[in-house]
């Protein structure tokens, strides 16, 4: 369907307004930004977007608030924020868009910021809205894209909207992801290895499905892993499991075998009584029925990491147990360092993909680093599946 339109970086830009949009969807407690992650990521190209004296009008959302004003899932913490940290002026727009709204942006001048309030108070815009989206366009001369994770959505801002502005592109982070995920699934160096955790197999088995072609290892970690244990006949206790996975892990099996993938799982685990308590390694012949799997065991953890230090490229998305109790996440953590050391040492490819592996890693005392991070999850999963996401395609 051709390439994708990236931003040029020569384009001159000076008094034209432009649409940005952003992921500003961080964590706020007590309208305090708990992680500014997302925020520090977009920096770089809102304060070169301000050099080059554009006038910038910057569209974002925040939680799910499905077409209503909640004030827990304002943006004004964000545009608190932002004022403080840009070297320009940023106003904040709170009103309804209408036929007076481009008279209300009249006032922004070369090198200053509008942020608008939350998109998805407008029920318009998660149903991907015609006339909405054409009044979100008649704001600005050029619309750029650089939410990569908001991408695999149909929705006004990322979608529709580039039929009603002159000139679209994707932004440099858009790009930095797609480069990165491209390193797994196109230009890779083998040997490839893919780590999938997380609890569902039903959200991940095309992605599953669709890497098996393309990679040499497969490690299955995390609450997902149990389904696997349960097919090999092995007791999980009170385990976390799915329902009715019995066929698509036998599916996988084949195609793995087809495709001459190794798939790995855990040979032991840290085993609980609860959530909030300690644990103890067991072998995975040896649980009991009162007993809960929390994390990987010390042998599967030797196993992992004798796998990543024979790959030149690692995939990983989804913890390998309970990190949120510490008691439970030196699986974790044990495969980030490890990813992190190779990449460091001796240039392995590292993608870590997800909002839970982020807050994992973030929970490490050492520096990690990664080729890349996405903060992007359903996106990051749908890229990898091979899928072309909505937002994307309409900028090819």
């Amino acid at each position: 369907m051709g390439e994708i339109n990236f931003f040029p970086d020569d384009l001159e830009t000076k008094d034209l307004k432009i649409i940005l949009r952003l992921d500003l969807n961080v964590p706020i407690k007590d309208k305090v930004i708990t992680d500014d992650t997302r925020l520090t990521l977009c920096l770089p190209f809102i304060n070169r977007l301000i050099e080059k004296k554009a006038k910038i009008i910057i569209i974002s959302h925040l939680g799910r608030p499905k077409g209503v004003n909640i004030p827990e899932l304002s943006l004004t913490p964000i545009y608190k924020y932002l004022k403080d940290i840009l070297k320009t002026n940023v106003y904040f727009f709170r009103g309804a868009f209408d036929n007076e709204t481009n008279e209300k942006f009249s006032y922004l001048k070369g090198g200053e910021v509008i942020l608008i309030e939350n998109i998805r108070f407008f029920k318009e815009e998660t149903e991907d809205d015609q006339s909405f989206s054409k009044k979100l366009g008649s704001l600005g001369d050029i619309y750029i894209n650089d939410a990569f994770s908001c991408s695999h959505r149909k929705q006004a801002s990322v979608h529709n909207i580039t039929k009603f502005v002159k000139k679209s592109y994707a932004g440099p982070l858009l790009k930095k992801e797609i480069t990165a995920i491209n390193l797994v699934i196109k230009n890779k160096k083998k040997p490839v290895t893919c780590i999938i955790g997380g609890s569902k197999i039903s959200t991940k088995i095309n992605v599953i499905l669709s890497l098996i072609k393309k990679i040499n290892n497969l490690i299955i970690v995390g609450a997902m892993a149990n389904n696997f244990l349960v097919y090999k006949n092995f007791n999980v206790g009170k385990s976390l499991i799915e329902e009715n996975t019995k066929k698509i892990i036998k599916d996988i099996y084949k195609k793995a075998e087809l495709s001459n993938c190794e798939i790995l799982i855990p040979e032991d685990c840290i085993v609980g009584i609860d959530f909030d308590g300690s644990g103890r390694n067991k072998n995975i012949n040896e649980i009991l029925d009162n007993e809960i799997i929390l994390d990987i065991g010390s042998n599967t953890i030797k196993s992992i990491q004798k796998k990543i230090n024979e790959s030149n490229t690692v995939l990983w998305n989804g913890p390998a147990g309970y990190f949120e109790n510490e008691n439970f996440s030196r699986g974790t953590l044990s495969i980030a360092e490890n990813i992190s050391k190779n990449t460091i040492e001796r240039s392995l490819i590292s993608v870590l993909g997800g909002g839970d592996t982020i807050a994992a890693v973030n929970k490490s005392n050492n520096k990690l680093s990664f080729s890349h991070l996405s903060t992007a999850g359903g996106a990051f999963l749908e890229y990898l599946e091979g899928k072309d996401l909505p937002g994307i395609s309409v900028l090819k």
